[in-house]
């Protein structure tokens, strides 16, 4: 019964989002689809902060939406994300899910708990600095400091860093509140806030290089810019574990 209230709740608020212009209808489907997976296999505080993630994106997203699309850097035509975009974002987390689910004995839940909620901090924190990031009056390309213009691949300000880590921080605060409520385990507070919150933030700085070196000439799509950004988040949140796990 919980799953198949899981699914349900899935399916509507995927729904929602696309009734709410948030989503494309082939992107809601793919969201239903993998959110259907992640609260089957790991329950509904994972699915939960994946809701949150959206939320917030779909607000950072309509901030100030008439200024950005005035400037020709906004989201979609009006603010709606596509099934690239769903896909660089969800398929990391739900990877997670399943592996483990699949080998638990090697996976433990407390492991699962920080690095999932890594990948969704970086999500969060990439969304947060795009989009308030282009708003700023100024950027500079990571990699050589030189001024460049706002939405630029590689380009940051000080403005959307301060942004990339508040969205890494409420995420991991909002998971680990999330797995504490549904009494699920975590590898403790300071590892599960500390180690999603750096691993998030660095790894959006990943995505500003790879957006940078690898996007800009034409390599890369955005979309495998954020998925491999999201690999190398859940990376790093690896190596925190190993290196701080009691």
């Amino acid at each position: 019964m919980p799953a198949v209230v899981g699914v349900a709740a899935t399916v509507a608020l995927a729904a929602a989002a696309v009734y709410a212009k948030a989503l494309t209808v082939p992107a809601g489907a793919a969201a239903a689809t993998f959110g259907a997976v992640i609260v089957v296999l790991a329950g509904f505080p994972y699915l939960i902060l994946v809701v949150v993630f959206v939320v917030l994106a779909v607000l950072a997203t309509r901030y100030r939406f008439d200024e950005k699309r005035s400037r020709n850097v906004q989201e979609g035509r009006q603010g709606e994300r596509g099934v690239p975009n769903v896909l660089a974002h969800i398929i990391v987390p739900t990877a997670l899910v399943i592996v483990a689910a699949a080998v638990p004995s090697v996976f433990p839940e407390e492991d699962l708990a920080l690095l999932f909620t890594a990948a969704l901090a970086f999500g969060m924190a990439d969304t947060l600095a795009s989009e308030f990031g282009v708003l700023s009056g100024h950027a500079r390309s990571l990699l050589t400091g030189r001024p460049v213009t706002p939405g630029t691949n590689g380009g940051v300000s000080a403005t959307g860093e301060a942004w990339a880590f508040a969205g890494a921080l409420v995420t991991a605060a909002a998971g680990l509140g999330l797995f504490l409520v549904f009494g699920y385990a975590t590898p403790g507070t300071a590892l599960l806030i500390g180690g999603a919150t750096l691993a998030g933030f660095i790894g959006c700085q990943v995505d500003s290089v790879f957006g940078e070196t690898l996007e800009n000439p034409g390599y890369l799509t955005n979309g495998w810019t954020n998925f491999l950004a999201m690999v190398s988040t859940v990376l790093i949140a690896s190596g925190l574990l190993l290196a701080f796990s009691p």
